[in-house]
């Protein structure tokens, strides 16, 4: 029976003796320095949290920094090169190691409880993730110290960040650091993106749904299809600094503009993945401080799935200088104006909604009114630089400074304040101080207006970005003092709040309750194991049209109210209707997680600064750490079915599409597939510069070759397959391993073709950017076959210990699928080569 079946409570029978100290038991939290070893999603939300928050007061020193360096003019306090250090840090900080943690951060904090779940799918993942970032992210910043922080600014434009005109390991560091930071960001949104659609609380439909989890599921999807392009840039880059693949070199057939593509379809997407979280946050406290339900409220689901849509139809907003044509120059222009109709839709919404309550001007409620003007004024400069007369007049002045932190800080600083202050009390049961969030509310908005509003004066009168000093005739004297000023009163305000946080969560802890009479299931009694059951939810407003939940909830009223097992479980629902499909058993505390992150980190910073041989042995302990942590999580379920209540029973762990893990691969796949698409773009984009293509000192290999290797691949999928659907007819246990086996061997074959093709043909990266975009091709499927050698290696040592089985099949489901999109990919880089040319010519 399904829980729409009947209105009578899951559970209403007396619970059995011990059933809550079994619960307790599976999900207690590691003590003492065991607490890092801790996958639980409090326990990893909070530390996420805590670390972003840290980055951004090291991100603020060097904004004042550079504030006070600009505060006189021909200021002597830092030198050229210190300054162009400090700057690029402090844009590089904010957006890459605050503004994008944050918001995952707290999501991953939020979302299980928020959502009814026990915890989202995979835990060990989120540890991975925020590890890799912690350590990664502190490494990098401590740059700073040895003067070898990055100094191309925070986007990092060649040729200036070429080897030419920086030869030094500066851009290294920003290109192998940030690259891995983004790789733990996408780790972070493909466990949110299952969460949401998987693992609901029965009941919860995508339309009773909270707007912050659909706002985060957006976002999610936005990380995925945005931040492969940033990594791919990033590697382009690198390869060219350190094998002199010129890509960017105009001198040798590349083009400085590829660059900017790559970066910007990646960096004005993150703008809007910065503030919808922040507008979902918003859309979740406004009811709730104003006491009545959103208005407008599938309006507002809307119009965060349309911005963003229009996200990326935006890159060229940033590229209006750069020499584009007319007509993509007006498209982009008409598409930036266009993305304000629904920006403009979430916030008539919420006017209408404070209108329509009786607002409460507390802490939160402060930082939200004072978000909204803020933001909308960035707005309003934001539809400005998207008239083309416009943007060139202010282009690379202190305009586009003031509008970008009006909109960053306006859009996200200030809801993340009101979030803190609002759901602080879910760590301890207590409040920050009301009295304090006035003065850190004045200090921070006033503070904020007086640093940033002179300057769009300051940009008007000609003041170029990324300059250290400045004559003393020029009319920005006063300006640029008045925005000094307004940043250290800005600082005090954040300085005070740390004070009073610290204060906080000193005290000790009370009962959290439902200290604003909130509608969301966040509120309900929870542990470190989350709700005592998982609700079922009957409307969009669970805690006001149902009273009496929580009482139920805490009395295992609802679902799943003890550990079935005896370990960490949660309940799968239907992506639409959330409609109970399984018990999914969750990872527990693990070591591995932070181990394979200290490798990951290890990997790309020793590699940075040369030192070959440690970083590859960091290489090797990433890869362990994470083939240990999968061979814990992948096994037998101990028993084929699970009560969870007591009309209910659930099978335990499901196969193929109805399993989580199966839909976290498939999204792997989509970013490695925008991966591999940005590498065509790279590819196409400098083909069509040339006059002749392929050009006359390069040559295309024979066709024998990629359609010798075509065939291997499609050999090596079907081995693949048959040895899939020996395990489904229950045949191929003792065949699986040697299958897999023969299929790798094609694969290797196929690669091998490929190469000696483009041997044949004199490819030679180095002479030309077309070549060596076809090298990037070929060396992105040849780091394809490396990942399949060890996910087939790992398939076979499971296979040999008897762990692949029909009822146990998840690593013979997942890996059949990212071989058989290695061959696609394959196959797809083949044709890309040899047809572009023809097409070109």
């Amino acid at each position: 029976m399904t829980p729409a079946a009947s209105d009578a409570l899951p559970s209403s029978l007396p619970r059995p003796a011990g059933e809550l100290e079994r619960l307790q038991s599976a999900w207690q939290t590691p003590a003492g320095w065991r607490f890092f070893s801790s996958v639980n999603n409090t326990s990893i939300g909070l530390l996420y949290i805590g670390t972003a928050l840290l980055f951004f007061l090291l991100a603020g020193i060097l904004g004042l920094l550079m504030r006070a360096q600009l505060a006189v003019p021909e200021n002597t306090l830092l030198a050229a090169a210190t300054y162009n250090q400090v700057f690029t840090m402090h844009g590089t900080v904010m957006m890459f190691l605050f503004a994008i943690p944050i918001v995952e951060a707290i999501a991953v904090y939020l979302l299980p409880n928020m959502l009814g779940a026990r915890d989202l799918p995979f835990p060990r993942l989120s540890a991975y993730a925020f590890w890799a970032y912690a350590i990664g992210g502190l490494a990098f910043f401590c740059t700073l110290f040895a003067g070898l922080a990055p100094d191309g600014g925070w986007f990092m434009y060649p040729p200036l960040t070429g080897k030419e005109y920086s030869p030094g390991l500066n851009a290294d560091f920003w290109l192998l650091g940030i690259g891995f930071i983004e790789i733990s960001a996408i780790a972070g949104a493909i466990e949110l993106i299952v969460g949401i659609l998987l693992t609901r609380a029965p009941g919860m439909t995508l339309g009773r749904m909270p707007v912050y989890a659909w706002a985060m599921l957006v976002v999610g999807v936005m990380i995925v299809f945005a931040f492969p392009a940033i990594i791919a840039g990033t590697a382009l880059l690198e390869l060219e600094r350190a094998y002199d693949w010129p890509f960017f070199i105009a001198e040798r057939g590349g083009d400085p503009i590829l660059w900017q593509h790559l970066f910007w379809f990646f960096g004005h997407p993150e703008v809007y993945i910065i503030f919808l979280p922040a507008a979902g946050m918003v859309s979740t406290m406004i009811p709730t401080l104003a006491g009545t339900p959103l208005v407008g409220r599938r309006q507002i689901v809307v119009a965060l799935v349309a911005v963003g849509f229009f996200s990326f139809a935006l890159w060229t907003h940033h590229m209006f200088t750069a020499g584009l044509g007319v007509l993509e120059m007006s498209l982009v222009s008409a598409a930036s104006m266009a993305v304000a109709v629904p920006t403009a839709i979430q916030v008539f919404a919420w006017i209408a909604t404070l209108w329509r309550g009786q607002v409460r001007i507390i802490g939160p409620t402060l930082f939200l009114l004072g978000f909204m003007f803020i933001f909308v004024f960035g707005g309003l400069t934001g539809v400005m630089v998207a008239v083309l007369p416009f943007n060139w007049q202010v282009h690379d002045t202190y305009f586009v400074v003031a509008h970008l932190h009006y909109v960053l800080i306006g859009g996200m600083v200030f809801p993340v304040f009101a979030a803190l202050y609002y759901w602080i009390p879910l760590i301890n049961g207590n409040r920050l101080s009301e009295p304090v969030a006035r003065w850190v509310f004045a200090l921070m908005f006033g503070g904020f207006n007086l640093a940033f509003f002179p300057m769009h004066i300051t940009g008007l009168l000609g003041m170029p970005r990324r300059v250290y000093t400045y004559a003393a005739d020029l009319g920005w004297n006063g300006l640029n003092l008045a925005s000094t000023a307004g940043a250290f009163m800005f600082a005090a305000g954040v300085l005070l709040f740390v004070v009073d946080a610290v204060r906080t969560l000193r005290q000790a802890g009370k009962q959290v309750g439902n200290p604003w009479h909130a509608a969301t299931l966040e509120w309900l009694p929870s542990e470190h194991y989350g709700n005592r059951s998982i609700a079922h939810v009957a409307s969009m407003e669970p805690l006001w049209d149902q009273p009496q939940l929580a009482a139920e909830v805490e009395a295992g009223r609802h679902y799943l109210p003890g550990s079935v097992t005896g370990k960490r479980e949660t309940i799968v629902t239907s992506p639409v209707a959330a409609t109970p499909r399984c018990v999914l058993i969750l990872p527990t505390d693990s070591w591995w997680p932070l181990i394979a992150a200290a490798g990951t980190a290890g990997f790309f910073l020793l590699l940075t600064i040369k030192m070959t041989l440690a970083a590859w042995a960091c290489g090797v302990i990433a890869v362990t750490g994470i083939v240990a942590w999968l061979w814990q999580g992948d096994r037998p379920a101990p028993m084929a079915a699970a009560k969870v209540s007591d009309t209910l029973t659930l099978p335990i762990g499901a196969a193929g599409a109805a399993s989580p893990s199966w839909w976290a691969t498939i999204i792997m796949l989509v970013v490695d597939a925008t991966i591999f698409a940005s590498f065509v773009f790279a590819y196409i984009h400098i083909s069509m510069r040339l006059t002749v293509c392929p050009p006359p000192n390069a040559a295309l290999a024979d066709p024998l070759w990629p359609g010798l290797s075509a065939a291997l691949l499609l050999a090596g999928s079907a081995l693949f397959a048959v040895a899939r659907r020996s395990i489904d007819i229950g045949t191929g246990k003792p065949l699986l391993p040697w299958l897999v086996l023969a299929a790798l061997a094609c694969m290797g074959a196929s690669f091998a073709c490929d190469f000696n093709g483009h041997r044949l043909a004199g490819l030679a990266p180095t002479s030309d950017a077309w070549s060596a975009t076809v090298a990037a091709l070929l060396a992105y499927q040849g780091l394809h076959m490396a990942g399949m050698l060890l996910a087939a290696l790992y398939l076979c040592a499971r296979a040999w210990r008897g762990h692949v089985t029909r009822a146990s099949r998840a690593t013979l489901d997942n890996t059949a699928l990212m071989w058989h999109y290695t061959t696609l990919q394959g196959m797809c880089a083949s044709l890309a080569i040899h047809v572009v040319p023809k097409l070109m010519g």
